[in-house]
């Protein structure tokens, strides 16, 4: 059949940054080979699988298939990767069997949208043996040598572990950015989420990651240790964070998710969450011990704090506020925000 030409995997998850159009999600492992941590309620009912590189390199081609395919049904030249709507249309008249492909549609968006940068799912795609992701990079690169920027999702434990050449190979073979779960800097917290890793670990890993040449993503999670730990969450993860130096340090406030630990010991009393107005308190605290030269980012809808009238207090933009240049800035806006009473997010969940 026509269609086991273009056949290939995509995964459920990626950065917001990753999001919409912006990257072609290209699944080089299955899920989460840790999956223990209390706040996480992905891939939980799912087993960690390496797949076999001979799959990511048919995957691969299976979407160039696709991709080339579009192209001869274009005519109009001036469409960014020779794509156009009549074209996609039809090779959808040609194959409607198409519409129920899980990946064609952000194939075809990506496309469209000039195909520049590439997300590797699924959740640590580190782990691989180097030699076989360095060949599935360099594959992936060859194949649309349009991208510009990959990323992927990597797990600090795993980073720490691979050798220095091993990295340094990585990042030569085209994978440009990591983004990596700090949640916090404070080692009681960091056991009692069981992150696997402690600050020093964290510190280890990313500075690691930066020597390599790689541009560090660290995400953090606002009101995650709750008013128990509030301070202590705060400043730690100031200290871990200016001793890595990231590229981005990207805010995700913390949620109690249905059906997790962590949401068990919310209800239990065991965690008193943060107000809003708690929240924009710690987040001062750690941005006031900030010491970075990167970008501070707030890229998500749980980053809900509001101004006066609705609007929101702090930008979603990916790019973040410029540190040290615009932490002044940034310092001022949350205490605008301090000043009056913030509604809490509309959808939390107890």
């Amino acid at each position: 059949m026509t269609i086991d030409r273009y056949r290939f995997e995509t995964g459920v998850y990626r950065p917001p940054s990753e999001g919409g159009s912006a990257s072609l999600l290209v699944r080089f492992t299955r899920n989460c080979p840790w999956n223990h941590c209390t706040f996480c309620s992905m891939y939980k009912t799912e087993k960690f699988q390496l797949r076999p590189l001979s799959e990511i390199l048919a995957d691969i081609d299976a979407m160039a298939a696709l991709a080339e395919d579009i192209k001869a049904l274009s005519t109009n030249a001036e469409s960014k990767n020779g794509i156009t709507r009549q074209g996609v249309m039809a090779l959808l008249e040609k194959n409607p069997e198409l519409e129920y492909h899980p990946g064609a549609a952000m194939l075809i968006n990506w496309l469209m949208a000039g195909g520049k940068t590439a997300f590797i799912q699924d959740a640590n795609s580190l782990i691989m043996k180097t030699p076989d992701l360095v060949k599935a990079l360099e594959h992936l690169k060859s194949t649309f040598p349009n991208i510009e920027r990959i990323t992927t999702y990597a797990r600090a434990r795993t980073l720490a572990q691979k050798p220095a050449k091993d990295l340094e190979a990585i990042r030569s073979a085209g994978l440009d950015r990591l983004h990596l779960g700090l949640e916090t800097g404070d080692d009681d917290l960091l056991k009692a989420i069981k992150k696997g890793v402690t600050a020093d670990g964290q510190i280890k890993a990313g500075k690691k990651a930066v020597a390599a040449g790689f541009q560090v993503s660290e995400y953090w999670m606002p009101g995650l240790g709750g008013k128990e730990k509030t301070h202590d969450h705060a400043r730690n993860t100031a200290r871990v964070l200016n001793a890595i130096n990231p590229h981005y340090i990207r805010s995700r406030p913390f949620r109690p998710i249905p059906g997790t630990p962590l949401h068990q010991q919310v209800q239990a009393g065991d965690i008193t969450l943060l107000t809003a107005k708690e929240q924009l308190e710690e987040l001062k605290t750690m941005i006031q011990e900030l010491e970075v030269t990167g970008k501070v980012c707030f890229d998500h809808a749980m980053n809900y704090w509001q101004r006066p009238g609705g609007s929101l207090l702090l930008t979603h933009d990916y790019e973040g506020y410029k540190f040290p240049e615009e932490k002044p800035r940034l310092l001022a806006l949350i205490e605008e925000g301090l000043g009056f009473d913030q509604m809490p997010p509309r959808r939390l969940h107890l």
